[in-house]
């Protein structure tokens, strides 16, 4: 009775042992793999991370390569029409030195006589603002009759501030050399002049 207690009771050892074990050995195969999941889901998180961090990069290079080329542009744009503003500026300070010194006189005459020589012209009138007209009537008319020009009128027109203006045939057509019109045609030629010299400068 004593040997079959005996052996009960180290089957019952046996088997609580087996049994342990098989608990532990669940229990650790259970912690590898639940070990192996959370460093796979670190990785993919890490590379998640990483792929995030460049590609955030990249954008922010790229962004900050453009506005440094957009930044390029604007400053060239604004260089421009700086250098298209003062070209302007000494156009109109030049035209408007011209036009009031007594050279406008001699420059009407010659445009004048260009425009008395075209067959289809006639009733030619030269319109000046009050104040040139006053200065200048008097040389006009007499460079006209000296280069033989007659029926030709000079008229006052305050409408603009410098310069003359030339009308034919009875008004019908008008030519402006006023300061103004003269400095926006020189303007109008030279910028695209001076923006090639420019870009070739680049």
């Amino acid at each position: 009775m004593e040997v079959q207690l005996g052996e009960l009771i180290e089957q019952i050892k046996k088997e609580g042992v087996a049994t342990a074990e098989a608990e532990a050995k669940a229990i650790v195969d259970a912690a590898k793999a639940d070990a192996e999941k959370i460093i796979e889901e670190a990785k993919a998180q890490a590379d998640k991370i990483l792929n995030d961090a460049r590609s955030e990069t990249e954008r922010m290079t790229k962004s900050s390569e453009d506005a440094i080329r957009q930044s390029g542009r604007n400053l060239l744009i604004s260089f421009r029409e700086s250098v298209s503003r003062e070209l302007k500026a000494i156009i109109g300070e030049n035209v408007s030195a011209v036009y009031s010194s007594e050279a406008l006189a001699q420059i009407i005459v010659n445009i004048v006589a260009n425009w008395a020589n075209k067959p289809d012209a006639e009733d030619i009138a030269v319109i000046l603002n009050t104040e040139d007209l006053n200065r200048l009537e008097e040389t006009i008319l007499v460079a006209l009759k000296e280069k033989m020009l007659k029926g030709i009128t000079l008229k006052a027109n305050d409408n603009f501030d410098g310069g003359f203006r030339i009308a034919v045939n009875n008004g019908s057509a008008y030519y402006d050399y006023s300061a103004e019109a003269v400095v926006e045609m020189l303007s109008n030629y030279l910028s695209p002049k001076v923006t090639e010299l420019l870009k070739e400068a680049e």
